[in-house]
């Protein structure tokens, strides 16, 4: 079933029924008449296709799917705060986040620009501040405004999270990974995982969005992407975030095949001599570079280039003296056909760590535990 279609009201009538255990009892604490909750769950048990609860004389008793969905929408209430909120003013913002402009997400979910006007204007009155302010003739969010949507972002991950886990109680394994990959899981760790898993899991949808870190993190805050998966930071980024080391990567030195100092071992003196492409400032990749040659005490080579794009470190090599640090699995095809040549390795210890990067607290659904399974499998 599609997400936008739960109210909101009725959820948090399921978790007050599981809670206090008949329904009654849950109409007074969510304030709602008992035949509106009544209706309302029935709907919601048509709508999901299986009972969240068992009619007993002695009240009502929870199915394993009330079990399985009750910390999904705890959990996403959580993120939305207010009760006075509604499924379609959630839906509102998101749309009008995601699309940047009333139009386009009139465009993206179908519904009137004044209806969305509407229920922007009714979600500020409910939460009591201004979420959407015009700037020119565009609009912008306001700090509130920003936050809200990170909240139902995340509220939203977490009822999606909620409905693939009761499909598969039903015998179905739907719903969709969303995964962000930085360059070295590109090469072979990924996409083994996601061959492996898909042969498993055949209908779970994996959507892989490729980016360095700084273009991953935030997706990966709001609950866009489920997971990330490269070379781990130091220190953590951030208490809301959690690492996992999946394996210890050493890079190598790489030129091109007729590079000047492909046919011995040259010295770290001699490296230095040659410009290099390096990864961008801040990087791991980055720092291993710095501190190969600052052990030695030698001073940094040139550095022309900054460049995280190993399609574009690539063409630079075979057509130049430059030399850059990857790791072989990034050029693997390259080295194969003698396009570029590892030079060295790059001296033992330089090593970094790949690994997944998840939001703290995160519970991922069967699949997706079946999928950081296969990364930890392929990672061996």
């Amino acid at each position: 079933m599609m997400m936008e279609n739960l109210n909101l009201r009725h959820l948090r009538a399921v978790l007050a029924i599981l809670r206090l255990g008949s329904v009654s009892a849950a109409a007074e604490a969510v304030s709602i008449s008992q035949p509106a909750i009544t209706q309302g769950l029935c709907k919601l048990e048509t709508q999901l296709g299986i009972a969240l609860f068992s009619r007993m004389p002695e009240g009502m008793q929870p199915t394993e799917a009330a079990a399985l969905l009750a910390p999904r929408i705890a959990c996403a209430l959580d993120h939305v705060g207010s009760p006075r909120v509604t499924m379609a003013q959630m839906r509102a913002l998101l749309a009008v986040a995601e699309g940047g402009s009333y139009a386009r997400a009139s465009a993206l979910t179908g519904l009137s620009q004044p209806s969305l006007h509407r229920a922007l204007a009714d979600l500020g009155i409910a939460l009591r501040r201004t979420l959407v302010e015009r700037r020119g003739k565009g609009i912008g969010f306001t700090e509130s405004g920003r936050r809200m949507i990170r909240a139902f972002r995340l509220a939203r991950a977490e009822l999606l999270a909620g409905l693939a886990e009761v499909e598969t109680l039903k015998g179905r394994e739907v719903g969709k990974i969303a995964i962000g990959a930085m360059p070295l899981s590109r090469a072979r760790v990924l996409p083994a995982a996601v061959a492996a898993f898909h042969a498993q899991f055949p209908d779970v949808r994996i959507v892989i969005t490729e980016g360095a870190f700084a273009d991953l993190i935030e997706p990966l805050r709001d609950g866009d992407l489920d997971l990330v998966i490269g070379a781990l930071r130091e220190p953590i980024p951030g208490s809301d975030v959690e690492q996992q080391a999946l394996f210890l990567d050493r890079p190598a030195i790489i030129g091109r095949s007729d590079h000047p100092l492909a046919d011995r071992v040259p010295t770290l003196a001699e490296l230095a001599a040659y410009p290099w492409i390096v990864s961008p400032q801040g990087t791991p990749l980055h720092g291993r570079w710095r501190e190969m040659f600052e052990q030695a005490g030698l001073p940094l080579p040139t550095v022309p280039i900054e460049c995280g794009s190993v399609i574009a470190i690539r063409q630079l090599l075979v057509t130049s003296d430059f030399l850059t640090m990857l790791s072989p699995d990034q050029v693997a095809v390259e080295l194969s056909t003698q396009w570029l040549r590892k030079i060295v390795d790059a001296p033992a210890g330089l090593t970094r760590t790949i690994g997944v990067v998840t939001r703290t607290g995160w519970r991922p659904t069967l699949a997706q535990a079946a999928f950081l399974e296969q990364l930890r499998l392929a990672s061996r």
